[in-house]
């Protein structure tokens, strides 16, 4: 039996032997294994889930004594991890020592391992991240291999449900006969999904979320004497939770770290929203054709694209992460607003925007007053600012029910880390050296949520009659149109050059 270790392992394929309460099946398993694979290495490795039979003992005893097919490490876990919970040790063990392809197998054998080549042969194409064995490509193949009539019911409805949510053309999302690239492991949280049975699902959903390529071959039933240690009722649900949570979190309506896979470093996922009604759709009508414009916290450069395109301004950008696209500004000043100093801008120009960023700043006051202070000398330039609305009325809704969730986009930005109402935005904004003009109550962007076009517009036009009537409930965001209000050093230095105009020559008298 080979050693476990750490150390880089230059094997290919590792076949991964999930194994609980197998000691009269694992030996099978392994003979079943074929001599000759489509990789010039391979190993073999069974992670025991702390059975309470011979398992491990079993394993150990006939690889030492009488197989040599392949190498071999056996693993027992101390307590145990459940169904999900074993597969990400294996996985794990995989990335640590630098396979290339994992397969997945049970110890019981469910799965047939002499299916194991067909598995592995659309990894010819590079492009292939996963391969999955579906019992459902042929059609009632799964009921002639003996899979029960409500199991073969069930797994129809729920795959059906499931590529209906997730827009996906799977056969089946419930075999659990399955081979991984490694690169594609790397590339997704599988370490934060669930111990259980659902863990499956939970990885088809992040691989469909990172892109992935998948495959499915078929692959024959077989249903034996192996004990089923699925609660049928409490997997269905658990697997359609995990897969409306998931179509739920990419309209940021909740969140949950497995089905993040976002860069922290990013900020891709933010949107431009024009074409309906919306913060960028206001904040756009504000500026001047062929104007400059200071886009503060300009993000991926969506906005600055469409101030170009509309409006033929000349934009400049500042934002700590660059954009992908440094040519929708003119400038652009790699700056984090946190910091004390502003960059070496142009006094000329002519209108600022700041668009969903005071939220993301640590102490809003203060910038606002370094901003308010940069400008004092131009008392007539406007500053345009969004923020959404915390007061809105489905966050108050579910405060109610004790919840309170963040999302990667949206009004519980994982990223605020200050919160506005109407009232709050417009004193903070006023109590730090801004004069609020005008400020305006953006419904929710239902365009994004609702799919046609005649539905979304409805519930429009129908919102919009509510922010109008009460845009401190029913605001999804503020657009605030403001203008710097002069500080008294400002105010007494206009009040001298007044004066001098008036009476000619003035000094102001001194103490003797």
């Amino acid at each position: 039996m080979s050693e476990v270790s750490k150390n880089n392992i230059q094997n290919n394929l590792l076949i991964f032997i999930v194994a609980y309460e197998a000691a009269e099946t694992i030996i099978g398993v392994l003979n079943r294994i074929p001599d000759k694979l489509p990789f010039e290495k391979c190993e073999i490795l069974i992670i025991d889930d702390a059975s309470n039979d011979e398992t491990f003992n079993t394993s150990v005893n006939f690889v030492r004594s009488r197989y040599s097919k392949h190498p071999v490490s056996i693993l027992k876990n101390p307590r145990n991890q459940g169904y999900g919970g074993n597969q990400k040790l294996g996985y794990r063990y995989a990335i640590d020592n630098n396979f290339d392809i994992v397969v997945l197998l049970h110890g019981d054998g469910q799965y047939a391992p002499e299916s194991m080549p067909q598995i592995l042969v659309p990894f010819k194409d590079e492009m292939v991240d996963a391969v999955f064995g579906s019992r459902m490509q042929s059609a009632f193949g799964a009921l002639k291999g003996g899979m029960p009539l409500y199991k073969y019911c069930g797994n129809k409805i729920l795959t059906f449900t499931q590529n209906f949510l997730l827009k996906s053309k799977l056969s089946e999302f419930h075999s659990g006969y399955r081979a991984y690239r490694v690169s594609a492991l790397k590339k997704i949280p599988f370490e934060t999904n669930a111990n259980v049975f659902h863990f499956d699902t939970e990885i088809i959903i992040q691989l469909l979320l990172a892109e992935c390529t998948i495959r499915e071959v078929p692959i024959p039933t077989f249903y034996g004497d192996e004990i089923c240690r699925v609660n049928g009722l409490k997997y269905a649900w658990d697997i359609i939770s995990a897969t409306f949570v998931s179509r739920l979190q990419s309209k940021c309506i909740c969140y949950r770290r497995q089905f993040d896979l976002t860069s922290p470093n990013s900020n891709l996922h933010y949107k431009g929203k024009f074409g309906f009604p919306s913060s960028h759709e206001i904040a756009l009508s504000f500026a001047t054709p062929n104007s400059l414009v200071l886009d503060l916290g300009c993000g991926p450069g969506y906005f600055a694209s469409e101030l170009k395109k509309v409006k033929g301004c000349k934009v400049v950008g500042v934002d700590k992460l660059e954009p992908k696209q440094k040519l929708n500004f003119d400038a652009f000043h790699n700056h984090d607003l946190e910091e004390k100093s502003f960059p070496e801008i142009s006094d000329e120009v002519d209108l600022v925007y700041l668009l969903d960023v005071i939220e993301e700043l640590t102490d809003p006051e203060v910038f606002l007053r370094r901003l308010s202070q940069r400008f004092q000398l131009k008392p007539h330039l406007d500053f345009v600012i969004s923020t959404p609305n915390v007061a809105f009325v489905l966050c108050r809704l579910n405060l109610l029910f004790g919840r309170f969730i963040y999302s990667r986009r949206g009004i519980l930005d994982l990223n605020h880390k200050r919160l506005f109402t109407h009232r709050s935005i417009c004193s903070i904004l006023n109590e730090n050296g801004f004069e609020v003009i005008s400020i305006k109550g953006i419904p929710p962007p239902f365009r994004s949520l609702f799919r046609g076009k005649f539905l979304p517009l409805l519930i429009q036009k129908g919102w919009s009659w509510l922010v109008r009537l009460r845009p401190s409930l029913f605001a999804y965001q503020f657009v605030v149109n403001c203008k710097i209000s002069p500080n008294t050093a400002t105010l007494l230095q206009e009040t001298i050059n007044h004066s001098n105009a008036k009476v000619g020559a003035y000094s102001p008298k001194t103490a003797p």
